[in-house]
């Protein structure tokens, strides 16, 4: 089971890494002349200076400017005098420099604050800081976890975030970054992407490493009449698998036998439908979706299951009759694309995730905005995503041709192969052949054994926005 690889880790500072809530707590009773209760945790704990300056500005009525003054140098002058590292947050640090592991410090105080315990930390503990004064919003925004991964350039996916407040860790989770939740003076409660622990004492980088969610990538993949227009093609299908690291192929032109054999070959489960349609899945399949009786065009799905949960990957290979570009009116023969994808769209439960990929032999309508192509349409107004152009949304720098590496004479270059998806986080996409092919007819002894360029999307299974 293929758990995304651990790229980064981002600390908070206040009452995560070193005790200092506590001293922000008496720093902000000194300056509002009271203690503090329950009720004012919400407007205190992991707020930055300027947001509690302007509550107790609407409770006093001294000016904010001068509050934040004072409730800077309050807090600055604990700091010096009283800073203690928490339980476990060194031998962690320390732990993650010896396996090569990024870290980076977002926290919601001030730059001369941070500073101050970079001092007495180790600044060279960490690749990056982010403060209050680097970003426009801070924390619960996700701005400075954003803007840490930029720094690092990582996605948040791939990083945890270790926080001690709620404020923190909507932050983290907004930016889409996995949480270690260590409270320090306020409760936090355990959710879906979020671990919570008493203390980071005992906290290895292993741990760490599984809090990331699990990671999908798919590959969709034509074989060009099972790949029998080429020598040793199985051979070549089996290399490209390997070579490529996916988990989960959707097939089309299986020639009825491809996905069983090359299921078998790797050690991994399959289903084949009709004469033309498979999925290889490194992960168990639960259960067979579809048409049982789907002819050379259509669709197949299978439900399979990836760590905890369960997705959907529907394959499809729609009408390869009057490609639109060829024709003198595109849209002529649209119509029968675009009902059998309808139908495939019909056969496909509304849970999410699910992943819908193949060879629809029409264009998009986000690479040739000229014609209004309806395939792609049909499939985006029922909530698809379009991985590819997701991960490269420039049609001109990144084309995503998948047709074709093979036909070169008189052919227009396309992107007709897609991997889509509802309820996935995109990481990357892109094309891949394997070699240089040769065009047609001296492909007998090509690498790539098939017409089409395969399409293969990384996903997380993890929530969280696009890619940063």
């Amino acid at each position: 089971m293929n758990r995304l690889p651990l790229q980064a880790v981002l600390f908070d500072m206040d009452g995560t890494l070193v005790d200092t809530e506590r001293l922000w707590w008496e720093a902000v009773e000194q300056v509002a002349g009271r203690p503090l209760t329950e009720e004012d945790r919400p407007e205190v704990l992991g707020r930055p200076v300027e947001y509690t300056a302007a509550w107790l500005a609407a409770i006093t009525g001294t000016p904010v400017a001068d509050l934040a003054e004072t409730l800077h140098r309050e807090f600055a002058d604990r700091v010096r005098t009283g800073i203690v590292p928490r339980p476990g947050a060194l031998a962690l640090l320390d732990a993650l420099a010896r396996e090569g592991v990024p870290t980076a410090l977002v926290t919601a105080s001030p730059r001369a604050v941070a500073d101050t315990v970079l001092d007495a930390l180790g600044a060279e503990r960490f690749a990056v800081s982010v403060t209050a004064d680097d970003t426009p919003h801070t924390k619960p925004a996700p701005d400075p976890y954003l803007a840490a991964c930029r720094a690092l350039g990582v996605d948040p996916a791939v990083c945890v975030a270790v926080e001690d407040t709620e404020t923190g860790v909507a932050s983290a989770e907004a930016a889409g970054c996995a949480v270690l939740a260590v409270p320090s003076l306020a409760p936090i409660e355990a959710a879906p992407g979020r671990t919570v622990r008493a203390s980071l004492a005992g906290v290895t980088v292993d741990r760490l490493r599984s809090l990331l969610p699990y990671r999908l990538r798919v590959m969709t993949w034509n074989l060009w009449y099972g790949g029998t227009k080429v020598r040793d093609h199985r051979a070549k299908q089996l290399k490209v698998v390997a070579e490529t690291d996916v988990d989960v192929v959707a097939l089309q032109e299986t020639y009825g036998t491809a996905a069983g054999e090359l299921a078998e070959a790797l050690g991994w489960h399959h289903h084949s439908a009709g004469p033309n349609l498979g999925i290889i899945s490194r992960f168990p399949i639960t259960t067979v979706l579809g048409d049982p009786d789907v002819g050379f065009y259509g669709a197949a799905g299978a439900r399979m299951a990836v760590g905890d949960q369960e997705v959907e990957v529907w394959t499809a290979h729609l009408d390869a009759e009057h490609y639109g570009p060829y024709e003198a009116e595109p849209l002529a023969h649209e119509e029968v694309r675009t009902g059998q994808l309808r139908d495939t769209l019909r056969r496909i439960s509304g849970a999410a995730p699910v992943v819908l990929a193949g060879d629809f032999n029409s264009p998009s309508h986000l690479d040739r905005p000229d014609v209004e192509w309806p395939v792609t349409r049909a499939a985006q107004e029922a909530g698809f995503g379009d991985s590819f152009r997701q991960a490269n949304p420039d049609a001109v720098r990144d084309p995503g041709h998948t047709w074709s590496p093979v036909h070169a004479h008189a052919e227009p270059q396309d992107r007709i192969d897609f991997v889509l998806h509802r309820g996935l986080r995109v990481l990357d996409s892109r094309t891949y052949v394997s070699g240089t092919p040769r065009t047609w007819p001296d492909v007998e002894d090509n690498d790539w054994p098939s017409d089409h360029a395969a399409v293969i999307t990384t996903f997380s299974l993890g929530s969280g926005p696009g890619t940063v």
